[in-house]
C-alpha cells in the first residue's frame, strides 16, 4: 500500500498533467471496481453515499462520512477526494474541521460548497472565509491536501455565470487548489469559467458533452457525481420491475468479473 503522502503527491500531480476523469464510487465494492478499471483517483459522492444509508442527499453526518472515507481508503490504493458538502456546518471552523477529520481518515482531497442545506447560498464574504479556513486546515497537514472550492449557483436555482465566476475567482484568491461549479451546461460556459481563473477546474459530466469537449473547453478534471450510482440503481429497479411484472429474469447479471475486479 502507498502512504497517504504518496497518494497526496500523486493526486496533486494529476492536476498538472493531462485532463482526467475522477469517477465517484458510493461504496467499497464500486471503489474497487473503478480502481481495477484503471482510474487514477476517486471522489466520494454525497448523494450516492446517502443512498447506501437509505437517505436523501444532505442527510448524513460528518462522523458517518469519516467512517465512509476510512472504508474507501482501505478498499483501494488510489487517491481519494471527499465531497464535504458545506462542511457539515455554516461556520468557517466547520469547514476546517471537516477537512481535518477526513484527512485523518486517509483522504488526500476534499471539496467545500458555498450552499447551506437550510436553503441559501452563503454571502460571498462568508463563503470566502469558509474556504480560507478549509485551506488553512489543509495547509496545516504538512502534505499536499488538494482543496476544491465549489460555487453552487447552477444547481441551486441561480444560474448566474457572472456571479459564479466572481465566486470562483474569490475562492482562488483564498487559496483553493481546484475550482468547481457543478451544473455548467455548455462548452461555452465551461470555457468562460476556465478562462477566468488560473487554477485547475473540475467539471461535472453531462450526457450531452463528451470528455474531449469538456477538456477542450479548458477543464482539468471531470467528475460524475452520483450518476454512476443512479446508473446502477436504475438497472436494479428495471430488472426487479421485469421480475415483478413479467416473471422475466433475463436482465439479471452475473459475477464473472468479480475475481478480476476484486482480486
Amino acid at each position: 500500500m502507498s502512504t497517504q503522502e504518496q497518494r497526496a503527491a500523486a493526486f496533486q500531480a494529476l492536476h498538472v498533467g493531462d485532463p482526467f476523469v475522477i469517477p465517484n464510487p458510493w461504496d467499497a465494492g464500486s471503489a474497487r471496481v473503478l480502481a481495477a478499471l484503471g482510474f487514477k483517483a476517486l471522489a466520494t459522492t454525497s448523494s450516492g453515499f446517502a443512498f447506501t444509508l437509505g437517505r436523501l442527499d444532505g442527510n448524513v453526518t460528518l462522523d458517518e462520512v469519516v467512517q465512509h472515507v476510512a472504508t474507501l481508503v482501505d478498499a483501494t490504493d488510489v487517491p481519494l477526494s471527499v465531497d464535504l458538502e458545506n462542511g457539515y456546518g455554516p461556520e468557517p471552523e466547520n469547514a476546517a474541521l471537516a477537512v481535518s477529520r477526513v484527512a485523518e481518515a486517509g483522504a488526500v482531497g476534499g471539496s467545500i460548497e458555498d450552499y447551506d442545506p437550510a436553503g441559501h447560498l452563503y454571502d460571498l464574504p462568508h463563503a470566502v472565509e469558509r474556504v480560507a479556513a478549509a485551506v488553512e486546515a489543509a495547509r496545516g497537514l504538512g502534505w499536499p491536501f488538494t482543496l476544491t472550492a465549489r460555487a453552487e449557483n447552477h444547481i441551486r436555482g441561480n444560474p448566474d455565470l457572472e456571479d459564479t465566476i466572481a465566486r470562483l475567482q474569490a475562492f482562488e484568491a483564498a487559496g483553493a487548489d481546484v475550482l468547481y461549479a457543478p451544473g455548467l451546461e455548455t462548452s461555452a460556459e465551461i470555457r468562460s469559467v476556465c478562462d477566468a481563473v488560473s487554477k485547475p477546474v473540475n467539471v461535472l459530466a453531462r450526457p450531452g458533452l463528451t470528455f474531449a469537449e469538456i477538456a477542450d473547453a479548458g477543464a482539468q478534471r471531470v467528475s460524475v457525481g452520483g450518476a454512476l450510482a443512479w446508473t446502477a440503481v436504475n438497472a436494479l429497479a428495471a430488472a426487479a420491475t421485469e421480475i415483478r411484472d413479467l416473471g422475466d429474469f433475463s436482465s439479471l447479471g452475473d459475477s464473472s468479473h468479480l475475481r478480476e475486479w476484486l482480486a
